[in-house]
């Protein structure tokens, strides 16, 4: 397809430009076109060809041509610039432009400037800086290039100079340096420091109304063009600092356009509007009067499009109209040329006019091809806009691709391409499935051939179809609409506190068709990206924490969730916020002997409005170093009145308050001293605190010493006798401090005092008196008519007369109740221990005494108290308690006589609380279905009740209480059954050594002690060796000379019938295969000679034991000393006195009746078990006598008959509650004796 002729249109303009003698410049001239364009530049009217001056280059292909400053001198290239583009099918001009060219600004040689003012004046520092056509930014910087502080009373005016509204003693130094920066030429000029020097003025310092200094006088005018940013500067003097306001005077100030800068010395205009126009007014106040200066604004405009020609293609015999209107103030003229000749200087064509702004072009030729130049120009500038009109014929051509698929989100509009190609213009027609689409008013075709649909939803997804009209000409394309791209969760608008961290959150909704978005965070407007070095930044899925925020962190902060088809943005913003700058220039404009007002100017509120203002004072005399507040204003008040007390030098000093805190203080005033007075109060808390009789000790809170108004301070001590008359004299002492101390006063007599404070300047205000009282004494009388009121056993009331308040020679402070346990009558106070004492109130009469003991003596005194001490005791009262309710009995054993037999033995109770008038005795059957009650009355001397006719297989329950004439008392109850037969032992286990071995059993439970034997001998030989009588409760043997490693067999024998058998070998070889015996008699082995010793050893101690025993008087029924006789183990089963069962918690008894009178009696060798228990009590180790301890050993488990068989050794006791203890081994129960 050959190339199309396209008419030369400028891509790339050139720029004004400033250019130093060290710059390289470059001028700019790009354009399109077929074929390709040549380029001319015209300069100042004239042509100016680049590529003859050698020392310019020029770039291939385009018009674009630099010098470089190294080869020529670049003043010479200073003009008007355009640049002219053309090929076979016309020509197109750039816009104008000038190079403006000039030398680096320098300093020229200054003399040092010293200004010389007194405080309170007003002063201007000027700058002065080098001429450039670019004016420098000034900065008035210290010798340390730290920029000088500016504030509303000092500030640097729009022509660099820095004026002084009035100026202070601090404002003296030597560095007030001005820097000119030149940005295009890259370069910073210090000028000479500018000593000022501030001398203290000689008098008061004079107030001055405000004046202006700049703009000078009161009316100037200026001309401000549309569209541009623009300021008003007013800058005032005067003492105390000016403020200013800013005014329209003929309409509404702007608040959206308009803001107000640099301590409010500047009104800046953001974007100037016709609408502008007018008259504004500043006004500067102070305490002493106003100053005002009126603004006079005129807003005019540069030309500007409101309807720009467009460039097309035309076929020969059209007409073309090209439209170009242009506005501005003053209006601009619109004029055009062909190719970059004035149409005024062309041949004139009657085909061609001109109607307004409207070129016309009738009847179009291929030779009216050619490109036009639109131009609208008045007194602030011009503007150009190139337009060409191609005349030309050409077969229609589809240009785009067909079956294109264009993706879309919903709610954005979609442009379904279908670029077409031709001449005459191919006319183009869209059709979509379905055929309604077209008709939607959402549904436009562009100029371009492109089908348009607006604000696309679900349903417009489908195919569409371009065709060009008249021929075959046609192409598809599809649409698919996705959902559109939505955050939920915006970024927040944020308070922070500097130091804080902040974070945003822009979580978004995106189609999944789509692949993950991206996020772009900016902050006003400029992208936010992560950092190697600094942490500033964190990114984190869908959110942006700015760690540790600072001042400059503040700003508008946006989130751009972007995918491949569609991007949303959403906007927050971080606040930082912080504790306020302290307010400057405190101030104390009005000085008074007993106030003060000051003035001071707020600090910075750092995006935190300043709630309230604190002011705090120092007193230099009585209080330096300590700050207090004195009063709290609004945070909007620059001035605040203080109250002062006189005689203080006082500094002071103020404090801003928002909500992130206080700011750090402002610097300290001035001080002012106010002059002495009399005192405006006198001390407080005037009382008597007397302690002694015959004295009156006056003491008072001292007073603050910043209440002493004055020098020489005292205090005036004033007493009379209270009830005197009104004229009678005052007696008076002075004194410096508290308290005062009046001899003679009389014991407990009332006084009026006060205390003056006084001062070289006269006395306090005259004090009202206060009732004290001289020192207390012991209360002379006890009370009168005691008396007692029994109120039930434990508790009694005591009550007694009032008692004469002058006997009391004090303050009653109330009564004491002393109460003494002793027989009615008996002795005098003091004799028997007191038992208690309790204090009433002064008004009570009457004591409540509980917790007594029932039916005791006791006796009763009562005494009155103050602050001294206690008075004489009223004449004892004896009393006897009310009789009560005995405690229970002190204990309670049970024993068994027989199996349908208990006997119950108990000790009486150890508080009767009266007459023992007899027990009541209840027991019943433990189980479900057995309660019924037996109820039997026992005499109160009886210690021991037998109940019969129970059931054998029962269990019972006992209780057992006292009783007197109040009652009875509380029941001690025990659990218990009757004993069975003995039965033989259970659960029997082996125990097998080399020639001996442990025989160990169970005996059953609740059974009585039954006697077997064990019968043993060697497999083999005939005769049967048998063992001693065994016991039941016995629970270990030890079978003793047996061969080692032999074959032996057990028969254990009860009522002459073996009920066990078992078969047994003992360890180590069997020597010889014969018996083996020892070699020599066993009267010389070791182990025999330590139990004789052992023997021995238990027989003296049991010997002397009962010695003691009996030298005591130790005494025994008849009964249990018969059974001492006996061995209890060797009994026949049917022995009655056998097994005296007891409970564990009787085991004090037991052990001072049977247990023990049966270890004093002789016995046989076979009733080891009553020695070894004898020697368990006393604590004796048994344990190394082998012929003892061997017989009895641990319980081991064996067969069981039944369900009964349980510890032997709980068998000896008929409370089944209590668990026997585990017997040692060798020490048989002594629980199961009695």
């Amino acid at each position: 397809m050959p190339e199309i002729l396209q008419p030369p249109m400028i891509s790339g303009q050139p720029l004004p430009t400033l250019a130093y003698y060290a710059d390289d410049v470059t001028l700019t001239c790009e354009a399109s076109g077929f074929p390709t364009p040549t380029f001319r530049w015209v300069k100042d009217g004239l042509e100016f060809d680049p590529s003859k001056d050698p020392a310019l280059s020029v770039t291939p292909g385009s018009g674009t041509f630099s010098v470089t400053s190294s080869y020529s001198t670049i003043s010479e290239y200073q003009g008007n610039y355009s640049c002219y583009a053309s090929n076979t099918l016309g020509t197109s001009i750039s816009n104008q432009v000038q190079l403006i060219t000039e030398n680096i600004p320098i300093l020229q040689k200054e003399k040092l400037i010293s200004k010389k003012v007194t405080e309170g004046e007003s002063a201007v520092l000027t700058c002065n800086p080098p001429y450039s056509s670019e004016p420098p930014l000034i900065h008035w910087m210290d010798n340390r290039l730290r920029h000088i502080k500016q504030s509303d009373r000092v500030i640097q005016g729009r022509d660099g100079n820095l004026y002084f509204s009035n100026v202070i003693l601090d404002d003296s130094r030597s560095d007030y340096s001005c820097h000119a920066q030149y940005i295009t030429a890259r370069t910073i000029l210090p000028k000479e420091p500018v000593v000022l020097t501030v001398s203290p003025s000689n008098t008061v310092v004079r107030n001055r109304k405000p004046h202006m200094v700049r703009p000078l006088g009161s009316r100037s005018f200026y001309l401000a063009l549309k569209g541009r940013p623009f300021e008003l500067e007013c800058i005032p003097h005067g003492l105390p600092t000016p403020s200013i306001q800013w005014v329209r005077k003929d309409a509404e100030l702007s608040e959206t356009r308009t803001s107000i800068q640099s301590f409010d010395r500047v009104l800046h205009f953001s974007n100037m509007s016709e609408a502008d126009g007018g008259e504004y007014q500043c006004l500067a106040r102070n305490s002493l009067g106003m100053a005002a200066h009126t603004y006079t604004i005129k807003v005019e405009a540069a030309p500007y499009w409101t309807q720009r020609p467009e460039s097309d293609l035309y076929m020969p015999e059209d007409t073309v109209n090209l439209v170009c209107e242009a506005e501005g103030n003053p209006p601009p003229n619109v004029t055009w040329s062909m190719n970059g000749t004035p149409l005024s200087d062309v041949d004139p064509d009657p085909r061609r006019s001109v109607q307004g702004g409207t070129l016309i072009l009738k009847d179009v030729k291929l030779s009216d091809t050619a490109v036009f130049q639109c131009e609208a120009s008045n007194s602030h500038g011009s503007i150009l806009v190139n337009v060409y009109v191609y005349v030309l014929e050409v077969p229609p051509q589809i240009l785009t691709d067909d079956i294109q698929t264009y993706r879309v989100t919903e709610g954005q509009t979609a442009s379904l391409d279908c670029k077409t190609f031709g001449s005459p213009k191919p006319k183009l027609k869209w059709d979509s499935d379905p055929t309604t689409m077209m008709s939607d008013p959402r549904v436009s075709l562009l100029n371009t051939g492109a089908l348009q649909i607006t604000n696309v939803t679900h349903d417009d997804s489908g195919s569409f179809t371009c065709s060009v009209q008249d021929t075959d000409l046609s192409i598809s394309a599809l649409l698919e609409v996705l959902n559109r791209t939505m955050i939920v969760t915006p970024p927040q608008a944020l308070r922070v506190q500097r130091g804080h961290d902040a974070v945003l959150n822009c979580q978004a909704l995106v189609d999944a068709n789509l692949d993950p978005p991206m996020f772009q965070w900016r902050m006003d407007r400029q992208k936010l990206f992560p950092s190697l070095t600094e942490e500033k930044y964190t990114f984190k899925d869908h959110t942006l924490t700015v760690n540790d925020v600072q001042r400059d962190d503040a700003g508008d902060y946006s989130c751009e969730v972007m995918t491949s088809l569609d991007s949303v943005e959403a906007t927050g913003s971080i606040t930082v916020i912080d504790q306020p700058d302290p307010p400057s220039a405190l101030d104390l404009l009005e000085k008074h002997d007993r106030s003060v007002l000051l003035s001071w100017t707020p600090g910075e509120d750092n995006d935190s409005p300043i709630q309230e203002i604190v002011v705090e004072l120092e007193e230099q005399m009585f209080g330096a170093g300590k700050w207090e507040e004195a009063m709290r204003v609004a945070g909007d008040v620059d001035k605040a009145e203080v109250t002062l007390r006189p005689f203080g030098t006082y500094h002071f000093r103020v404090v801003a308050v928002n909500e992130v805190g206080r700011s750090h203080p402002s610097e300290v005033s001035e001080a002012h001293t106010t002059p002495p007075a009399a005192p405006e109060s006198n001390p407080k808390g005037v009382q008597s605190k007397s302690t002694e009789p015959d004295e009156l000790v006056i003491t008072w809170e001292e007073m603050e010493k910043k209440d002493f108004f004055g020098s020489e301070f005292q205090y005036k001590v004033m007493w009379r006798k209270a009830g005197s008359h009104q004229d009678s004299q005052w007696e008076h002492r002075m004194a410096i401090t508290p308290p005062l101390t009046v001899s003679n006063a009389g014991a407990f007599t009332a006084y009026q005092i006060k205390v003056q404070a006084i001062n070289e300047k006269g006395d306090g205000p005259e004090p009202s008196p206060v009732i004290g009282h001289s020192g207390e004494d012991f209360p002379l009388e006890p009370p009168m008519d005691v008396g007692v009121i029994l109120l039930n056993s434990t508790t009694v009331r005591v009550k007694w007369a009032p008692i004469d308040q002058e006997s009391v020679r004090g303050r009653l402070h109330g009564y004491t109740v002393h109460l003494y346990k002793g027989h009615t009558g008996r002795g005098r106070r003091g004799e028997d221990e007191t038992i208690l004492v309790v204090q009433t109130r002064p008004n009570e009469e009457t004591k409540l005494l509980e917790g007594l003991q029932p039916f005791s003596p006791y006796r009763v005194t009562v005494a009155v108290f103050n602050s001294k001490g206690e008075g004489p005791h009223s004449d004892p009262l004896a009393f006897y308690t009310l009789e009560g309710v005995p405690s229970k009995p002190t204990s309670l054993r049970l024993d068994s006589p027989s199996e349908r037999e208990m006997t119950l033995h108990w000790t009486p109770p150890a508080q009767v609380n009266g007459i023992l008038t007899g027990y009541q005795l209840q027991y019943h059957e433990i189980g479900e279905g057995r309660d019924n009650h037996h109820v039997v009355k026992i005499d109160p001397t009886a210690s021991h009740f037998s109940v019969g006719d129970l059931d054998p297989h029962s269990h019972y329950v006992f209780s057992l209480r006292g009783s007197t004439s109040a009652g009875e008392g509380d029941a001690i109850v025990k659990e218990g059954a009757t004993l069975l037969e003995g039965v033989p032992p259970t659960n029997i286990n082996t125990s097998i050594g080399e020639m001996s071995v442990n025989v160990s059993w169970v005996a059953g439970a609740r059974y009585r002690n039954a006697v077997f034997h064990i019968f043993h001998k060697k497999v083999g030989d005939a005769e049967w060796i048998d063992s001693v009588e065994l016991n039941t409760t016995q629970s270990v043997y030890e079978l003793q000379n047996l061969d080692p490693g032999s074959e032996y067999q057990l028969h254990f024998v009860f009522n002459e019938s073996k009920f066990w058998e078992v078969k047994i070998v003992t360890n180590g070889e069997n020597k010889d295969g014969g018996k083996w015996r020892p070699s020599r008699g066993f009267a010389t082995e070791g182990w025999f000679i330590g139990v004789i010793s052992a023997l021995v050893l238990l027989l003296l101690v049991l010997l002397i034991l009962c010695s003691v025993k009996r030298s005591k008087g130790g005494k025994y029924s008849v009964k249990d000393k018969e059974a001492g006789q006996v061995d209890s183990e060797a009994r026949p089963m049917k022995d009655d006195t056998f097994g005296e069962y007891r409970s564990l918690e009787s085991d004090n008894e037991e052990k001072q009746t049977a247990s023990q009178t049966s270890l004093c009696v002789a016995s046989k060798v076979g009733s080891e078990g009553n020695l070894m228990q004898y020697a368990h009590d006393v604590g004796v180790d048994s344990h190394n006598d082998a012929s003892f301890a061997e017989q009895y050993s641990e319980e081991g488990a064996g067969p069981g008959p039944g369900p009964e068989s349980q510890d032997a050794l709980g068998a000896g006791s008929p409370v089944a509650s209590v668990s026997t203890p585990a017997v040692s081994p060798g020490v048989p129960s002594s629980e199961v004796l009695a």
